[in-house]
């Protein structure tokens, strides 16, 4: 059964798209079919993966406007599906708030898929908009990336409480997978906001920090994961470990 996660923060700057496209590829490349639905209007996820979202005349701003299906936009890049954006994307918003249902428009469409994927990673905006509602109402699982700076721990209390809300209200079988703690160096602030957030958070998962390294910038340039960059990598290890516990996961909520 598909299993769709989210990747949200809020604030930007934190990883997100660097640990949606690690994940994604980290379990893809063991086989599984994967989905990867850029949600943010800035695209940098589709740019990540070597695109020019700016030249893109169909995105997934299409598909959610109900002007084009999942497979007119659809894009085949190695192993991994994409959904890509843009600027478009941004209208997107004000031109579904006056719609029925709203909040469950990408879940509608993600489940026309369904029998085609193993798993759907969405990358979100740095907002708590509409379109980070609708990826949560469609979403099983959810991951938080946090920047180990002070910094990075504010706001986290605004996203755990919408989470849930909307797990309350339109989604009750939303999860917290986990929280990881990403740019760690070996400063004492990283240990310190490390050792607050654990004791800010109960009952989720606060994985092992993911160590702040040039090899990212890198392998965006090169429009690759880094896991599929550099493989060898201890970033690449900590990634593949995560992505090991979210293959656990889904056979835990199959």
């Amino acid at each position: 059964m598909m299993k769709t996660i989210a990747v949200a923060n809020q604030k930007g700057g934190v990883g997100k798209t660097t640990s949606t496209l690690a994940l994604a590829s980290a379990v893809a490349n063991k086989g599984y079919n994967v989905c990867l639905v850029d949600l943010d209007p800035q695209g940098s996820l589709t740019l990540s993966l070597g695109l020019n979202p700016d030249t893109l005349e169909k995105t997934v701003y299409n598909i959610l406007i109900n002007e084009l299906t999942v497979d007119e936009v659809a894009l085949k890049i190695g192993n991994l599906t994409l959904l890509p954006a843009n600027i478009d994307l941004s209208a997107a918003e004000i031109e579904l708030l006056n719609e029925i249902g709203r909040e469950s428009i990408l879940s509608d469409i993600l489940k026309t898929i369904s029998n085609r994927f193993d798993f759907v990673f969405i990358d979100n905006p740095p907002s708590l908009n509409l379109l980070t509602i609708n990826s949560l109402v469609a979403a099983d699982g959810v991951i938080i990336p946090i920047e180990t700076k002070f910094l990075g721990l504010r706001g986290i209390s605004l996203l755990l409480s919408t989470i849930d809300k909307v797990r309350k209200k339109l989604n009750r079988n939303l999860e917290i997978i986990g929280i990881i703690p990403t740019m760690s160096d070996n400063t004492v602030m990283s240990r310190e906001v490390l050792d607050e957030l654990k004791s800010n958070v109960d009952n989720i998962t606060v994985y092992k920090p993911v160590k702040r390294t040039v090899k990212v910038v890198e392998s965006s340039v090169a429009y690759k994961s880094i896991v599929d960059f550099k493989p060898s990598s201890d970033i690449a290890q900590a990634y593949k470990n995560i992505a090991e516990d979210l293959l656990k996961w889904q056979k835990n909520r199959a």
